[in-house]
């Protein structure tokens, strides 16, 4: 087939070319073309195939007259390269924008894991991406609104499988086979003119010697030293001396606020230390029930030297000064009165984090731990009182996704990690009880987004099976945002500290909230109405338990 190339850009249907719109008529000839004739007009032969525009344009040696050099030899590639690479853009974002618009794109969940490995020591040693080569990747496709159905089908299995089932308690016999050491520097009994419970410590070191060279909070945390070389400067003035013996004044909590995390503990944290009867530890959240004493500094980090219980117990000294004072003041010894000053401990962590108990305490045969938190801190201090502010889980999970996610955050974002943890969490409850999913290392590593930290009452009632319920307040973040004067005399009452003047409690209730939400989160905007009619579903079982065990139908969260 013939072309010509000066004139004919599309395919003609003989050697004649009739059709070419500037060489006319059945009686055309090339060489006789005044269109068409010269040196430059190069005639090109083809098979029987189309030949496509673009090869056309290839071959062109002379400027193309009508389109002012555009579709020339030297640029017509490049120029037809860029002009179909910002049609295809042009597609795709039209493609995307609509999409999104109407709730249509679909999103693969990348994970479905298969039942979790029963081979303790698999799970022990296993990194999260060594985990998720063992499982196989759901075929499941996950759209925003149109596969809601297949997501409440995921719900619908977790709650078939729901049980609380009460745990079984250690005895005390068993603890100190797991903890020798702590039963050795921690007494069964306090001093009995002190509310706090406080105990007397031959310290056995010189003058030269410092006191916390070994202390792992001091070694490890820079913004910690400042507190320890303070406490290095006033400890020999605050030895106890008998009997040419030197003593130190060793304090637990009184109390602890154990949960939970962005559920308002900061904030009430920062209200309680301003009541005069009340300290806290030097550090906010020192995490040693939950971390530091299994070795745990950050948790991407892996294990270190496990952190002894005198590490803690440095960290209440400044509280145990001012303890010591009022204990050797005239009204203490001569008049017998107490000493009313009390020590509390706010890390958020301890109500649910038993994560570390796979590494160091022998494995059940249910997958469930032997030991929890609660069962050593009763052992130590059955007296003990704890704080527990909790707020609508659905809610808690997207400010804890907006806290600790480092980026990328979005509704959308939000929304994928929650089904992806939905999946998780439903191929461990079809092979493990309820329990032994929710202190699940290897599971709650895996999971995009802590949805294990909203199962309130599962924590709650093993909380229960060691403490009695008049020595745990439950607070709802709700009631303490609106209501802050009733929540503080609430949490005063339940502590039985003294009464206030009116500038002390208009100091604690007036000042302006702590740890609110960062303005670059606001800006990212609520969760997808979808997410939160997920959400909404899952937690809605553990709900209605936890406001049956509360005997409140605030706990159920319905008109949040």
């Amino acid at each position: 087939m013939r072309y010509c190339i000066n004139c004919c850009i599309h395919l003609l249907p003989n050697d004649l070319h009739r059709q070419c719109f500037r060489c006319r008529g059945p009686d055309h000839n090339n060489q006789k073309c005044p269109v068409c004739k010269g040196e430059n007009k190069i005639p090109l032969y083809t098979e029987s195939k189309q030949m496509k525009w673009l090869a056309v344009l290839e071959v062109r040696t002379d400027h193309c007259e009508s389109w002012n050099g555009f579709f020339c030899l030297r640029k017509g590639k490049l120029c037809s390269l860029m002009f179909g690479l910002i049609i295809m853009t042009l597609v795709m974002v039209s493609y995307i924008l609509t999409g999104a618009k109407h709730g249509l794109l679909l999103i693969p969940s990348p994970f479905h894991y298969g039942a979790f490995a029963s081979n303790p020591s698999l799970m022990d040693n296993e990194s999260l991406s060594d985990m998720k080569d063992h499982y196989q990747p759901s075929k499941m496709n996950i759209s925003y609104v149109k596969d809601y159905p297949s997501i409440k089908l995921i719900i619908d299995t977790i709650t078939s499988k729901i049980e609380f089932i009460t745990r079984h308690r250690p005895d005390l016999e068993e603890l100190r086979k797991q903890e020798p050491h702590m039963f050795s520097v921690i007494p069964n009994k306090f001093l009995p003119n002190s509310k706090n419970p406080c105990w007397y410590e031959e310290y056995q070191g010189n003058t030269t010697t410092d006191p916390y060279a070994t202390n792992s909070y001091a070694l490890y945390s820079k913004r910690f030293r400042i507190i320890f070389d303070y406490l290095r400067k006033v400890f020999w003035n605050h030895l106890y001396h008998y009997k040419d013996k030197h003593y130190r004044l060793r304090c637990l909590p009184h109390f602890y606020i154990i949960g939970q995390p962005k559920c308002g503990t900061t904030d009430l944290y920062d209200r309680l230390r301003l009541h005069p009867e009340v300290r806290f530890s030097a550090i906010k959240e020192p995490h040693w029930w939950t971390r530091k004493r299994f070795g745990i500094i950050r948790l991407r980090d892996g294990f270190h030297d496990r952190y002894p219980v005198e590490d803690y117990l440095d960290l209440f000294d400044i509280a145990a000064h001012q303890i010591q004072s009022v204990l050797q003041s005239e009204a203490v010894r001569e008049h017998g009165k107490m000493n009313n000053i009390i020590i509390g401990e706010a890390s958020a962590s301890t109500m649910w984090d038993n994560n570390a108990w796979i590494f160091f305490y022998d494995n059940s045969t249910e997958g469930e731990p032997p030991f929890l938190i609660q069962d050593f801190i009763h052992a130590f201090h059955p007296n003990a009182k704890l704080i527990i502010m909790l707020r609508d889980p659905v809610e808690r999970l997207y400010s804890d996704y907006l806290y600790f996610a480092s980026a990328n955050k979005s509704a959308e974002d939000f929304h994928e990690k929650v089904v992806e943890s939905l999946q998780l969490f439903e191929s461990c409850v079809l092979d493990y009880s309820l329990r032994a999913c929710v202190y699940n290392n290897t599971l709650n590593n895996a999971m995009p987004v802590r949805l294990q930290v909203g199962l309130y009452v599962v924590y709650l009632l093993d909380w229960l099976t060691v403490f009695n319920k008049d020595q745990i307040l439950v607070l709802r973040l709700e009631d303490h945002a609106s209501n802050m004067r009733y929540t503080m005399h609430k949490v005063f009452q339940f502590l039985d500290l003294g009464p206030l003047s009116e500038k002390q409690e208009a100091l604690i209730t007036k000042s302006p909230a702590s740890n609110t939400r960062r303005p670059e989160d606001r800006s990212l905007g609520p969760m997808l109405p979808t997410t939160k009619a997920i959400l909404r579903d899952f937690y809605r079982p553990f709900n209605t338990k936890l406001a049956q065990v509360l005997f409140d139908d605030a706990f159920l969260w319905k008109r949040t």
